[in-house]
């Protein structure tokens, strides 16, 4: 009996695609976007080295960019989701503001880690999709997160309390649309602002796409922790929408 090595068995997937109608799908491109006009964090280049290491392991590839020019409708078109890598400022003029709001309308996603909240101010439509802006922080510490999504890709791995040291945003201008995965326990740190209620990461569906943030990430640290690591996939994930 011939053997039904890889070369047959590829030749009979192929077939077998044909006859059934499959479609073999390319891999999903996402974009890292970590343009910066205000404070720029030291952790940028970190961040977006390991999201592409992330990304080779799990299935999805990544381009990095600083370039605003890149929002255009030709080019955002290649891409799932748009990742704002610690952004800060205003980032895009007009024209590109309104590519990426096609774009974001067309089904698309995005993903905000950390200082996305403290760009484009003045921007309500952004601002809405990043579900809050940047107010204050604190000093660096440990806090405890309490998890109050466990079934979201972003969190499913989490315990109900995660101790980690990181930055602590303070926010203004909550979106109370948005779906809560993980608020600040503002007694166990010193200087919170938000009190009873501090949100910290969430997600949504926005003008016809995806949009998740995470106040997380300031710290370089922070993406050698396989925790925080494994919440970025969730988040990548839910905004490619698989």
């Amino acid at each position: 009996m011939k053997r039904f090595n890889k070369t047959t068995g590829f030749a009979f997937c192929l077939l077998l695609a044909m006859i059934t109608g499959c479609q073999v799908h390319a891999q999903p491109k996402i974009l890292v976007f970590s343009k910066t006009t205000g404070f720029r964090h030291d952790n940028i280049e970190k961040g977006a080295a390991t999201i592409k290491q992330l990304g080779a392991t799990h299935g999805f590839l990544v381009d990095h960019t600083e370039e605003a020019s890149k929002f255009t409708d030709e080019s955002l078109r290649q891409y799932r989701a748009v990742v704002f890598l610690s952004t800060t400022g205003t980032v895009l003029d007009d024209a590109q503001k309104a590519a990426f709001m096609r774009y974001i309308q067309a089904g698309n996603g995005y993903v905000g880690i950390h200082a996305a909240s403290d760009t484009e101010y003045q921007w309500p439509w952004y601002g809405k999709m990043v579900g809050a802006y940047f107010m204050s922080h604190p000093q660096v510490q440990a806090a405890d997160l309490h998890v109050v999504d466990r079934k979201h890709s972003a969190t499913k791995h989490l315990p109900k309390t995660w101790n980690r040291t990181d930055e602590w945003y303070d926010l203004k201008d909550l979106n109370r649309e948005v779906n809560l995965l993980m608020k600040l326990d503002e007694q166990s740190y010193q200087g919170g602002k938000m009190g009873d209620y501090h949100p910290i990461a969430w997600y949504h569906e926005y003008d016809g796409g995806r949009a998740f943030y995470t106040g997380l990430g300031h710290t370089k640290e922070s993406f050698d922790e396989p925790a925080f690591q494994q919440h970025i996939v969730g988040a990548i994930w839910y905004a490619i929408g698989q």
